[in-house]
């Protein structure tokens, strides 16, 4: 079974409460198959290297 693995953005109100009180009004999440995995990130960068790991862990089950 292949598993989309997606980065999206989450602004305003969707962001964690934490996160606006530092002054944050934009975070980035990992979605696995259109469910949300992990935490919010601060930056797209951030989000896109849990993607390449949730990616490679993905691949490494399906090949086993």
């Amino acid at each position: 079974m292949n598993s989309q693995v997606d980065v999206a953005a989450m602004i305003g109100t969707g962001v964690p409460r934490s996160m606006q009180a530092v002054g944050k009004r934009v975070c980035w999440v990992v979605l696995v198959d259109g469910e949300r995995r992990g935490t919010a990130f601060a930056s797209r960068a951030e989000a896109l290297e849990c993607r390449a790991a949730w990616l490679a862990q993905l691949q490494r089950c399906s090949a086993a």
